[in-house]
């Protein structure tokens, strides 16, 4: 009964600037809600025009679905491997280092060949670029070489001259346990020794050491944003496999190899 007789003592006035308050809070909140929606629908029509912009080639045509196709198809492996072949052709100076053990082949400087400017590399660069060593044969001559050697694996010649990794666990040297020597698949060139050789657990050969001038080591970047240690042969720059540094001592280094790429020779007894 206080609260109705306190309503009845309000002023007329008071009641209607109380209206009048509320209205006016009201309608402010309409005209905020209707500049949102507005707000909306202009970023949805602006977003709208750029993509359909972007779905525009650059003489006004739109791009057709075969073109898309087309461009999207290409191996993104193959694009890695041709930038890294690119890239190595380029940095590699005509005064690269060789290192008296491993014949490590990495860039030194970026410097040209004072003699032709118009070469990104000297001819010995060149040479390791295209996997031509000492012993060098044209590809159907290595195709034929390592497809009809009856003491060859079948996978030598993917291994060796395309540079592929046989599955893990599938090379019966990879649980060879005799004395003796490895030695190149291609070229028959001596690179290990089995008294280096160790179980490393990853399913394929390894070693902790090479033999004398056996290998040559090169910057691999087929991976992106993972750049390895490639092994190769020395005498025919044939891929082996890889080097890391988690090896055992005395070395540090795992030559972790295709078996593929390897022939065993027993010590005689």
């Amino acid at each position: 009964s206080t609260q109705i007789y306190i309503v009845l003592l309000m002023s007329s006035s008071s009641a209607t600037t109380f209206t009048t308050t509320t209205s006016a809070f009201l309608s402010s909140l309409s005209s905020r809600s209707n500049n949102n929606k507005k707000a909306r629908t202009i970023k949805r029509n602006v977003v709208r025009a750029q993509e359909q912009h972007d779905d525009v080639n650059e003489d006004g045509n739109e791009e057709t679905n075969e073109e898309t196709k087309k461009r999207s198809s290409s191996s993104r492996r193959s694009a890695l491997i041709n930038a890294s072949a690119a890239t190595l052709a380029m940095v590699i100076p005509s005064s690269f280092k060789t290192s008296s053990n491993s014949g490590s082949a990495f860039a030194a400087s970026s410097s040209l060949s004072s003699n032709n400017e118009n070469e990104f590399a000297d001819a010995k660069s060149m040479q390791m670029l295209r996997r031509e060593g000492e012993f060098s044969l044209t590809d159907e001559e290595w195709r034929e070489r390592l497809s009809n050697a009856a003491d060859t694996d079948p996978f030598a010649y993917q291994v060796l001259r395309k540079a592929a990794t046989e599955r893990p666990l599938s090379s019966p040297l990879y649980t060879e346990k005799r004395v003796g020597t490895y030695v190149c698949a291609g070229c028959e060139n001596p690179l290990f020794s089995s008294e280096t050789k160790y179980d490393s657990g990853t399913g394929w050969p390894s070693f902790y050491d090479h033999l004398p001038n056996a290998v040559t080591e090169v910057p691999d970047f087929s991976i992106m944003f993972l750049p390895r240690t490639e092994t190769r042969c020395k005498r025919c720059q044939g891929h082996l496999g890889h080097s890391f540094e988690d090896g055992p001592k005395p070395t540090g280094i795992r030559y972790c190899m295709n078996g593929a790429a390897l022939k065993f020779v027993p010590k005689d007894v």
